[in-house]
C-alpha cells in the first residue's frame, strides 16, 4: 500500500494497480494475493479459513455491541471504534477453554477482558472522571446501579474549556450473540454544575430483566454541557465526552446436586 502524491488525485484501477481514497489519505496498492476457491478448500489454507471464521464472529458481536449502545455512541464514539472493538473481541474469543481452533465463541472467553473498553479513545473515562464510583447487579430485581459518592466537579474532571454543567450517563443491555438479539435501556443524571461545591452522592439506576439469564453489559459515561441565556448546548468535544464498557456480567447456572 502506497499513498498518492501530487496535485491529481486518482481513483479506481489501471493496470494492475487500485487506486482509491480512504481515512488516511488517496492510497494505490497493487492487485494480488490467493484465488477464492484455493482459500475455501486447499488444506494448505486450514489456519486462513479458520481465522477468517472467527475474525467474522468477533466482528458480527462487536456490531451487535455497537448496535445496542448506539443512542449514546451517536456522540460518543472515535472514527475507530469498529476495528478497536473488534480487535478486543478477537482477544475475549481466543480466551475460549471449550472450542476447538475456528469455532471459538465471544460469550465463551474470558469476558473479564472487554472492562473497561472506551468507546472514544481520545476521550477515556479513567481520563476525564477522577472520582471512585462502584457498579453492582442485581439479576433478581433486574437493575444495574452505578454509585458516585460525593465529589467536587471542578476538582474531580478534566473537561473541555466552555463546559458549565455535565450528566453522568448509564446503560444497560441484554446481549444474546447466538441470536443476535438485545435490549437496551438509559439513565441519566440531572444536571450537575461544574463548581468548587461538593456534589451528591449520585446513583444511576438502570432496569433490565428480572431474573434475566442473559449476557449483561453496562456502560457508564459523561456529557458536558454550556448554559447560554438558560438553555443547555451539548459539548460536542471529542477529546472529552467519554463513555466505557465498565461491567459485563455472566449468568452462571447453579448445579443443582
Amino acid at each position: 500500500m502506497a499513498r498518492q502524491k501530487g496535485i491529481i488525485k486518482l481513483e479506481g484501477t489501471i493496470g494492475d494497480v487500485s487506486f482509491y481514497k480512504s481515512k488516511d489519505g488517496y492510497l494505490a496498492r497493487e492487485k494480488g494475493g490467493v484465488d477464492g476457491d484455493r482459500i475455501k478448500n486447499d488444506p494448505a489454507f486450514q489456519r486462513t479459513r479458520e481465522n477468517g471464521s472467527e475474525f467474522g464472529r468477533a466482528g458480527k458481536a462487536g456490531k451487535l455491541i455497537r448496535t445496542a449502545f448506539r443512542p449514546l455512541l451517536l456522540k460518543t464514539s472515535d472514527s475507530k471504534v469498529t476495528s478497536r472493538l473488534t480487535k478486543q473481541l478477537m482477544t475475549v474469543l481466543q480466551s475460549d477453554p471449550d472450542h476447538p481452533r475456528g469455532e471459538r465463541k465471544v460469550d465463551n472467553g474470558n469476558l473479564e477482558l472487554i472492562q473497561g473498553f472506551d468507546f472514544n479513545a481520545a476521550g477515556r473515562l479513567e481520563a476525564t472522571l477522577y472520582a471512585p464510583y462502584d457498579v453492582t447487579f442485581d439479576r433478581a430485581g433486574g437493575t444495574a446501579s452505578v454509585d458516585i459518592p460525593e465529589f467536587i466537579p471542578a476538582n474531580s474532571l478534566a473537561y473541555p474549556q466552555g463546559a458549565t454543567h455535565l450528566k453522568m450517563v448509564a446503560a444497560v443491555s441484554e446481549v444474546n450473540f447466538d441470536n443476535d438479539e438485545f435490549t437496551y435501556n438509559m439513565v441519566e443524571s440531572a444536571e450537575v454544575e461544574i463548581t468548587n461545591a461538593v456534589t451528591g452522592p449520585l446513583k444511576l439506576d438502570v432496569a433490565y430483566n428480572a431474573e434475566s439469564q442473559e449476557l449483561l453489559m453496562i456502560v457508564f459515561g459523561i456529557d458536558f454541557y454550556q448554559s447560554v441565556n438558560g438553555q443547555m448546548y451539548l459539548m460536542k468535544n471529542g477529546g472529552y465526552n467519554c463513555l466505557a464498557l465498565v461491567e459485563v456480567d455472566k449468568f452462571i447456572q447453579l448445579q443443582q446436586n
